[in-house]
C-alpha cells in the first residue's frame, strides 16, 4: 500500500482503503509523521480545494474527514509518542441557544485535518464554556451560530472573554450560515470564515503559521 493509494481513499472517502493502509504502511517502517504531513493533510486540503470549486460538496466532505479519521486514530498515539506537536490547539462549540452541529463539526473536522489538535465544546455551549477553554489555553476559539436569533451570543461570548481577562490570549473566528465579515468586525471577533474548508486556512492564518 503506497501514500498515493492511501491519499486517494481519503479523497475518496474509503476509510476501509484508509485505515488499512495506513496500518500496512506503518508496518513497513513508514513514520506517523510522513503519514500525516505528506498525506492524510495534504489530502484534506485537496478535499477542502474541491469543495472551494464547487466540485464537492458536504456530504463528499463529510465522508473524506470520517476516512481521514480513521487514520488518524491509529496515528494520535503513535504521534504522542513521537511527541510531535499539533500545529496549535482550537477550540470549536456551537454558542448557547443553538442546537445545529453540522457545521460546527465540517469545520472540526477540517481543522483537525489541517493538523491542529481540536476541542469539541458541543452544541448550546455557554460563555462560561468558552471561558473555561481560553483559561486551560487554546490558540484559537471557532464559534458557530446557525440562526440569526442566536449570533448575540457570539458577542456575549466575547464579553465574557474581556471581563475574564483573557481576550488577549486567544484569536476568535465566527462562522455560521447569517454570519457576515462584517459582523465579525462589528462585535470585535478576529476572524471570520464563510465554510469549513476555509476556517482551516484562516485558523492558520490567524496564528501566522
Amino acid at each position: 500500500m503506497n501514500l498515493k493509494e492511501i491519499y486517494e481513499g481519503v479523497i475518496n472517502g474509503n476509510q476501509k482503503v484508509v485505515s488499512e493502509g495506513v496500518r500496512a504502511a506503518l508496518d513497513e517502517g513508514t513514520s506517523p509523521t510522513t503519514l500525516l504531513f505528506d498525506c492524510l493533510i495534504p489530502a484534506m486540503s485537496e478535499v477542502g480545494e474541491r469543495f472551494e470549486r464547487n466540485e464537492f460538496y458536504v456530504p463528499e466532505m463529510l465522508i473524506a474527514a470520517r476516512a481521514m479519521r480513521g487514520g488518524m486514530v491509529l496515528l494520535k498515539p503513535l504521534l504522542t509518542e513521537t511527541g510531535v506537536k499539533p500545529v496549535g490547539r482550537v477550540a470549536i462549540g456551537t454558542v448557547k441557544g443553538d442546537l445545529h452541529d453540522i457545521g460546527k463539526n465540517l469545520v472540526a473536522m477540517m481543522v483537525e485535518g489541517a493538523g491542529f489538535e481540536l476541542i469539541d465544546l458541543g452544541v448550546d455551549a455557554s460563555p462560561d464554556k468558552f471561558v473555561q477553554v481560553v483559561q486551560d489555553g487554546v490558540d484559537v476559539l471557532c464559534m458557530s451560530a446557525l440562526l440569526t436569533t442566536t449570533m448575540p451570543s457570539m458577542k456575549t461570548t466575547i464579553d465574557a472573554l474581556v471581563e475574564a481577562g483573557v481576550r488577549d490570549k486567544v484569536k476568535v473566528m465566527i462562522g455560521g450560515a447569517p454570519v457576515t465579515q462584517a459582523y465579525a468586525d462589528q462585535i470585535g471577533a478576529d476572524g471570520y470564515a464563510p465554510d469549513a474548508s476555509s476556517a482551516a486556512r484562516k485558523a492558520k492564518a490567524l496564528l501566522g503559521i
